[in-house]
């Protein structure tokens, strides 16, 4: 008997161990519970707490227990890394009345979701969730809009005030309402970047509200009823260096794996784009026959029919450029207003997708013309009825072997992974908005450098890079800053911002590289950089790397960075100089350091 006490203390024990700190594989994570909440520690420095997790009447956490490890490979086709695998503990805790907390803790990161259940038609509680981001502390956040279209300028307080003033701020006047993703610095060195992933059915995306330095996770709009079993969202933490931040799978790590059985027909591609250049150009037949001849001529696979083809003059129709582009062996893509944002007003088509049986009628139409993807824009939000119409779009686009390009839409969350015709999604103030006002002009190159730290590490990002001439506004980046944007910035749609003549006027060296410009990358690495300072990322594609980065300064800036991993035979340099737009060379010898001119760039390809 007494060996038997002695057992069941050990067990205790033990237990009790496990509850104190939850800890990922490679024990450089480590959770802690404290009163209501989690604290987060990275290599034996705390670096965040969530002072209050759960929902009403269900916010009192048990200890948590270690529940099993969990290993995993997966392969994406498109992203910043094909073949992806990942290991993580899990670990439960019981916050009363039917509710479940599920933290798993992977190597470079954090992801935890309440499991409920006992529902019966149920409107679900308040979400209680919190992250505290004390004042002083480094972060780069965006004020929320639907279309996710802001800037991450850098501050250490929440004291800010919102950029426009349609957004919703506090009865101080500061800035209220964060969009994700939001990267932090809560040590010198160490990083943590707050989003979510695996939206599924029944379920609206959240954002962050303040009070404070509290920043509540708050669920979009969701009047569904539930009985049985839900849960949320995973709610997610991305933690650990740069390096770390830049090269993570978390966010499709915990998502649901790929629903299509049939994914042979899903190729990533680049695509000529006519919007930037004519902002009513898919009205005229003749210009997009230029951006399908540029296609043509630049050995593009994709040319993407926007706005207002249902308009189009002269007697064509979009069948006639569809036939046009097919014809000459490149692939179309045209656009749709969802109808469920902005209508009035807005450009058309319009209300073609948003009954099932329309929705099924005109993808048919399109897979039965040669049209082989679909860019749908102005979404409303992230309710519990734009993310199922969301899901609804991409489950019919499947089944009619179209690929899908969202604008006007939230952020990625995962969806890439578990449809995988989801190649690219807007969710970021891209490279049209030279078209909108005269702001992103001088704050292009921050801006430019900020983005690999921080929506695009979260899913691909139809920024619409690339332009040499200006649109109704300028840019003074440089020609080698623009042609960088192509390579540090993933989506497995690259969409080409410039005109056919701007492109054309271009070095042949310049057209050769976008013709074999690749949109899909073996290995995503982060060589050097800071946020809005500059960035250097190397991608390798088969055996070819692509190495580019870009000055975020309005001052010359030396960039040193070793990229000894690289074995180089032949390297094509692409970089600028004071005195001309271009120098282009071949080189032997991997530079270790390039100075870069004010809002310059570079971009080497590396055989």
């Amino acid at each position: 008997m007494k060996r038997i006490v002695l057992s069941f203390f050990a067990v205790l024990i033990g237990l009790y161990a496990w509850a104190q700190q939850a800890v990922s594989p490679n024990g450089k994570i480590v959770i802690a519970q404290q009163e209501a909440g989690l604290v987060i520690s990275y290599q034996g420095q705390q670096v965040l707490k969530l002072p209050t997790v759960g929902f009403e009447n269900a916010s009192t956490p048990t200890p948590l227990v270690f529940r099993r490890t969990l290993k995993e490979d997966y392969r994406m086709l498109a992203g910043k890394r094909l073949q992806c695998s990942n290991e993580a503990n899990e670990y439960l805790a019981s916050l009363g009345n039917d509710v479940l907390l599920v933290v798993r803790l992977y190597n470079d990161g954090i992801a935890f979701r309440y499991e409920l259940s006992g529902l019966c038609d149920a409107t679900l509680p308040r979400e209680l969730t919190t992250w505290q981001i004390p004042e002083g502390m480094k972060r780069w956040m965006q004020n929320w809009c639907d279309a996710y279209e802001e800037y991450f300028p850098l501050a250490t307080t929440y004291k800010q005030a919102p950029r426009l003033p349609r957004y919703e701020k506090s009865a101080e006047g500061y800035a209220s309402r964060w969009g994700y993703p939001a990267l932090l610095e809560p040590v010198d060195g160490v990083f943590a970047l707050i989003s979510e992933a695996n939206i599924e059915r029944r379920q609206s995306a959240s954002c962050l509200y303040n009070d404070g330095e509290l920043y509540h996770v708050t669920p979009a709009e969701n009047d569904v009823k539930i009985s049985g079993e839900w849960h949320s969202p995973w709610r997610t933490l991305i933690l650990g260096s740069l390096a770390d931040i830049v090269s993570s799978t978390l966010i499709t790590d915990v998502s649901e794996p790929c629903m299509l059985a049939d994914t042979d027909w899903i190729q990533p591609g680049v695509v000529s784009w006519i919007y930037w250049a004519y902002n009513h150009g898919s009205n005229d037949y003749n210009i997009i026959c230029k951006y399908v001849d540029l296609a043509v001529k630049l050995h593009l696979p994709y040319v993407l029919i926007d706005a207002e083809w249902d308009e189009m003059k002269d007697g064509k129709t979009v069948e006639d450029a569809v036939k046009y582009a097919v014809d000459k062996g490149i692939r179309p893509m045209i656009w749709y207003n969802s109808s469920v944002g902005w209508v009035d007003g807005a450009p058309t088509p319009k209300y073609r997708l948003n009954k099932p049986e329309d929705r099924e009628r005109e993808f048919a139409w399109c897979e039965k013309i040669g049209v082989k993807g679909v860019k749908i824009d102005f979404f409303s939000g992230d309710n519990q009825m734009n993310m199922d119409f969301c899901l609804d779009l991409l489950q019919s686009a499947a089944r009619h072997h179209l690929l899908v390009n969202f604008h006007g839409a939230t952020i990625p969350r995962g969806w890439q992974r578990t449809y995988p015709n989801l190649l690219s999604t807007e969710g970021v103030l891209g490279a049209e908005w030279y078209n909108n006002n005269e702001a992103l002009t001088t704050r292009a190159a921050r801006h430019n450098a900020t983005l690999p730290f921080t929506r695009n590490v979260i899913g691909p990002m139809d920024y619409t890079p690339c332009a040499f001439s200006d649109s109704q506004n300028p840019h003074i980046t440089t020609n080698a800053h623009e042609l960088a944007l192509t390579v540090l910035y993933e989506s497995g749609l690259q969409h080409l911002a410039d005109s056919p003549e701007s492109f054309l006027a271009q070095p042949e060296a310049v057209q050769q590289f976008l013709g074999q410009l690749p949109t899909i990358w073996d290995e995503t690495r982060l060589v050097c950089g800071y946020p809005g300072e500059s960035v250097v990322l190397a991608r390798r594609h088969g055996s070819t790397w692509y190495v580019a980065g870009i000055n975020g300064r309005d001052e010359t800036q030396t960039l040193n960075f070793d990229l000894s991993f690289i074995p180089a035979k032949e390297i094509q340099v692409f970089s600028d100089t004071a005195e001309k737009p271009w120098d282009i060379s071949t080189q032997k010898v991997l530079p270790t350091k390039v100075t870069c001119q004010p809002r310059g760039g570079f971009v080497y390809v590396i055989k």
